[in-house]
């Protein structure tokens, strides 16, 4: 084999998903997050489809369906808490044969994480700060672990990689902004709960989300209109500008605000695209939001970076570790795949978010003719099922 060890940045989703089908493939992964443990917190995803069907192989179904939910209801409401449109998500289940299930994405990481810990020299809290390219492998500078070499490097650390930015150049080249913000934080202890329903709350260009969670819990999700500029960085700068956002918002919008002053930790970021006309250069290669981010608002993302990791890691397999072949039969198969979930997301983002009442009032109408039957099987059986076939790679070790 040409290349065998691996460095991967970046310990969410594609990370330990890309280091588990690595070990698999013979290869010897490396494993580098600049977070000191695996993340917490964050927000809830949809998961279904071929991400689904990858988890299964790794031995991950009965897992993942403990620690989700499965929900019952989407249930959007007024400003005075009336439900005005919704339905419930039996859909779902019969567009996947079963395969759906709504899990936080913290979760998803940390069952990944223990499954690849085993075969996987993994760092926490450190970071990529240089890399030096040769013919016979990458130079790379840790923060805090000096300097080591590796046959290859892959990028796995989402939207604001650094691996991008030292090897392709600064994000804003491929950032595509979608003219929204998202937030999200969990509380515990607040009421009402509504078990297995996730329920909405819109204004023009403003949406607001409740979800229960596990262990009395309860996630927020707030998606709203911005501008160009940049977004705050600092936690109070951030919870002003949600007080702000929805100072005027009916619902809980109030009841919202104040549990703010409860949490100190936000997640709080642009919904923004990755559009790349290459994923790799010479022996370094991005996967997941990294290469491709198609938008959190998609709710596709955590499939797809497991997805493009097992790709990724079955041609680097199937090249036997030439890595230009395997880079760029990787980036060929996966390419219009990706790009026609990225169109699919822009078109999402403003359904989810409509930024007028006009908008708002199609939303709702939509959503309520969902409860006829066929017709939500129309109008997202395309976007919910996948178009592709993934490859049955020839794995060399056991998994699963």
């Amino acid at each position: 084999m040409a290349d065998r060890t691996v460095l991967i940045s970046g310990g969410g989703v594609a990370g330990p998903a890309l280091a588990f089908w690595l070990s698999a493939g013979g290869f010897q992964p490396t494993l580098i997050e600049q977070a000191p443990h695996v993340r917490t917190g964050g927000y809830v995803i949809d998961f279904w489809g071929l991400g689904y069907w990858i988890a299964e192989r790794m031995g991950l179904e009965a897992d993942i369906n403990r620690v989700g939910y499965h929900v019952r209801e989407m249930r959007i409401v007024n400003e005075r808490g009336k439900p005005v449109a919704g339905f419930g998500t039996d859909i779902f289940g019969e567009l996947t044969d079963g395969r759906y299930v709504t899990l936080a994405r913290s979760d998803l990481s940390r069952l990944l994480f223990e499954k690849a810990k085993d075969t996987t020299e993994i760092i926490f809290g450190d970071e990529i700060i240089g890399m030096e390219e040769a013919s016979d492998g990458v130079c790379v500078r840790l923060k805090h672990g000096g300097d080591r070499r590796f046959d290859l490097v892959i990028g796995a650390d989402g939207l604001h990689s650094g691996v991008r930015r030292l090897a392709f150049g600064p994000r804003q080249q491929f950032e595509k902004k979608l003219g929204y913000a998202v937030a999200a934080f969990e509380v515990e202890g607040y009421r009402p709960r509504d078990e297995d329903v996730y329920l909405m709350y819109g204004l023009p260009g403003r949406m607001l989300g409740r979800f229960t969670l596990h262990r009395n819990r309860t996630l927020f999700l707030f998606v709203f209109t911005v501008g160009d500029g940049p977004l705050p960085t600092v936690l109070d700068e951030q919870k002003d500008m949600l007080r702000k956002k929805y100072a005027d918002g009916g619902w809980e919008c109030p009841h919202i605000l104040d549990e703010l002053g409860h949490t100190e930790e936000i997640y709080f970021d642009s919904v923004s695209q990755i559009r790349m006309n290459s994923w790799s250069k010479g022996r370094i290669a991005l996967t997941g939001d990294a290469a491709f981010c198609v938008s959190l608002l998609a709710g596709q993302g955590s499939a797809l970076a497991m997805i493009s990791a097992y790709v990724l890691a079955g041609e680097l397999m199937k090249a036997d570790g030439r890595h230009h072949e395997a880079f760029l039969s990787y980036h060929a198969f996966l390419r219009d795949y990706i790009q026609a979930k990225q169109r699919g997301a822009e078109r999402f983002a403003t359904a989810l978010a409509p930024k007028t009442q006009l908008g708002l009032l199609f939303r709702n109408l939509v959503t309520k003719a969902f409860a006829i039957p066929g017709v939500a099987r129309l109008a997202i059986g395309k976007e919910i099922t996948d178009a592709v076939r993934l490859p049955d790679y020839r794995w060399q070790l056991p998994f699963g």
